[in-house]
């Protein structure tokens, strides 16, 4: 069923549920199990995982239905096969809603007075006086001819609503023709201003966009937006009154009447919410979507590497708190500087600037990118230094989370939030996935609704899509904090902090097999980490590449029959080149695995992150004040949508380029255009001064 649904043979599906289900993670298995799996990627592997998870969440819930029925004595075996065929959660719940538990409904009390014989006359349609046939159920219970019929109106009602085929009806309509509305509360006009564009909304469900439906569900739960989701109520019961009203005489429209009620009641309220969970899981899923994509480029952002930094985090009033970095990323000096209003120490300023760079041998400054930044940034641009020192903007977003967390405690008990945040800055230029791994990825700034959406599908997408990124680079496993081992395949919080006490009590890691000393690390832990786990400066050169260790044997292999080293093997492309790669193929190692080595020895320890542009705003933009509609400016992309990006230009509101403004053509997807941290030229549309919105475009 699985392969079926994703379009993928049987045999890999097999294969790559076995590997799973033995402990094996998800980069292990695209990575190191290319025969087993058929050459699967992540996203195909996360599919297959995820596909049948549902299916087995199913297959529990069938089992669950299953005993309620058969407790009740009701289980046919016509029905035992109906839910043994069926693998759909919402037809699965309409086969067990007749014989749910119940709630004291309307229909139940009906039932106590023993008028479900008159419901089922009613139904047949065939009594052609009813009135004097509900006479005989008038006793006690039931004072009169217009209460029997009123009961008995109420359990047909129920059956309606329990009838797959009126529900199949309604949900046929929603389908097809579902309007989404909303309207603003009485009173709520001023207090809800930024929902003025949903104030009176209307759109057909399947168009409405995952970003309008979580603004139009925050906007409701923020009691600002009254919002319903309803389709034409007179196709519905039309659909249903051909099947269920077979006549018109008074029992028919009996029947009539309780299925409008039913449908009004009933059947429209609950396919309604069935409706708005459905929407908001999809939107949800496109919101997390858009989330772990801008998250993954954030995090394989292009690295300024070991170099000594100064970072900056700016600042008027309090100042600009200064940090000096080494190679690695340790702290050597702090201080404040106060180039700015109202204290104005601009050439003390400088000369600080001056004598640090000289005395801590800097190579780059890393500036904030909050307030006073751009300032700090021209400022430093104006100091003259004694070499050539390149400065950088670096984005701030979470970095006072970072640096009120127990993780900058940790790191830096002796100094306050001021300065942990000017570290935080500048080792995000060095590396920005080492220090990004420590803060929640929902404060990083680049997704949109995320407190809006599924928070326990949103952090299991954005750990995955961490962890994708940690081992798609690689970690030193002598200088990675324990929050980056944390993400590496097979390690986990735990093992994370072994390795790191193992290295502080005996010194740096001289081989991958010392790992199987450090603390609870079992064979199968090793199996997971140790490709993804590099080793600069250690003993064997493989590694310090992604060469898994139970390929070592080969490569020494391959070596010998060249008459080579592994050194020179690595370190010789013709010797390489000439291998041929057939006669070391086996039954587990084929050629994508032999491929995959060849480009490991090619570049070993190589980091697949881009190298990292310098970037300038234009000086005379500072605020909306400075904007007029035409300007062409340089920005960068902060944030990607599924509407469009968001690009700074350098006045602190972020401008909008609208998907329809990223090209001269069509663009289903923002990221066939724009990356995040990309730098573009930008043309402004429209400044909106009141609402704090500028309109841009790439169509210059």
């Amino acid at each position: 069923m699985v392969a079926a649904s994703l379009g993928i043979a049987e045999r890999q599906v097999a294969h790559t549920l076995d590997l799973l289900e033995g402990g094996a993670t998800i980069p292990f298995i695209s990575r190191y199990r290319k025969e087993a799996t058929g050459g699967l990627d992540e996203v195909q592997i996360e599919e297959i995982k995820n596909t049948y998870g549902k299916l087995t969440e199913i297959g529990k819930r069938k089992e669950t239905v299953l005993a309620a029925i058969e407790a009740q004595g009701k289980l046919t075996d016509d029905l035992r096969r109906r839910i043994g065929n069926c693998w759909d959660a919402t037809e699965l719940e309409d086969i067990y809603l007749p014989y749910k538990p119940k709630r004291r409904t309307r229909a139940e009390i009906a039932r106590q007075k023993g008028l479900e014989p008159l419901a089922t006359l009613i139904a047949m349609q065939r009594t052609p006086r009813i009135r004097e046939a509900a006479r005989r159920y008038v006793n006690g219970e039931v004072k009169d001819v217009d209460e029997a019929l009123a009961g008995a109106s109420d359990i047909l009602a129920e059956q309606f609503n329990e009838n797959e085929r009126c529900r199949n009806c309604v949900r046929q309509q929603f389908r097809r023709g579902a309007v989404i509305t909303s309207k603003v509360v009485k009173g709520k006009e001023e207090e809800g201003a930024k929902y003025r564009d949903y104030f009176d909304f209307s759109e057909p469900l399947r168009r409405c966009s995952s970003h309008r439906l979580l603004a139009l569900r925050r906007g409701e739960a923020e009691g600002i937006l009254r919002v319903g989701i309803s389709p034409d109520d007179e196709a519905c019961i039309e659909g249903m009154s051909r099947f269920a009203v077979k006549g018109d005489n008074e029992c028919s429209r009996l029947v009539a009447s309780a299925l409008t009620d039913s449908y009004k009641r009933l059947i429209k309220p609950s396919i309604e919410t069935e409706f708005a969970a459905a929407s908001k899981q999809k939107a949800d899923e496109e919101a997390i979507r858009v989330f772990a994509q801008n998250l993954h480029q954030l995090l394989l952002a292009p690295p300024l590497g070991q170099k000594r930094t100064l970072g900056i985090d700016p600042g008027f009033r309090t100042g600009c708190k200064v940090v000096c970095l080494d190679a690695q990323g340790n702290l050597l000096h702090n201080e404040t500087i106060y180039p700015h209003p109202p204290r104005n120490e601009y050439a003390q300023a400088q000369r600080k600037l001056q004598k640090l760079v000289e005395q801590y041998d800097i190579q780059a400054v890393a500036i904030g990118n909050g307030t006073a930044s751009r300032e700090t940034e021209s400022f430093v641009q104006s100091v003259r230094f004694d070499r050539p020192v390149e400065a950088f903007v670096v984005s701030e977003d979470g970095a006072s989370v970072y640096s009120a967390s127990k993780t900058a405690r940790e790191e830096f008990p002796d100094y306050d939030v001021t300065v942990r945040g000017a570290v935080s800055i500048a080792r995000r230029l060095m590396d920005p996935l080492a220090e990004l791994v420590k803060i929640d990825p929902k404060s990083i700034g680049v997704g949109q609704y995320q407190h809006d959406v599924d928070q326990t599908r949103l952090k299991e997408s954005l750990n995955r899509t961490v962890e994708s990124c940690v081992n798609a680079v690689g970690v030193n496993v002598n200088t990675a904090s324990r929050q980056l081992l944390t993400y590496v395949s097979g390690l986990g919080p735990q093992l994370a902090q072994n390795i790191v006490d193992y290295r502080k009590e005996n010194g740096p890691f001289r081989t991958r097999r010392d790992l199987m000393d450090v603390h609870r690390m079992g064979a199968k832990a090793f199996e997971q980490c140790a490709g993804f786990l590099r080793i600069p400066d250690g003993t064997d050169p493989l590694d310090n590449t992604a060469v898994h260790p139970e390929r070592y044997a080969l490569v020494e292999h391959m070596a010998r029959d060249a008459g080579a080293s592994v050194e020179e093997l690595i370190r010789d492309k013709e010797l390489r080149r000439r291998i041929p790669l057939d006669r070391y193929v086996t039954e587990d190692c084929g050629l994508p695995t032999l491929h995959d080595i060849m480009e490991e020895l090619d570049k070993p320890g190589r980091d697949p992150r881009e190298k990292i542009k310098a970037f300038s705003f234009d000086p005379n933009m500072h605020t909306m004040d400075d904007l007029r509609e035409g300007m062409v400016l340089p920005g960068i992309v902060s944030n990607i949508t599924n509407f469009g990006c968001f690009v700074d230009i350098g006045v602190h509101e972020k401008g909008l380029v609208h998907i329809s403004q990223l090209a001269d053509r069509y663009v289903k997807d923002p990221n066939e255009v724009v990356s995040l941290h990309q730098q573009v030229t930008v043309r402004v549309l429209q400044v909106d001064k009141e609402r704090n919105r500028i309109s841009l475009t790439l169509k210059i």
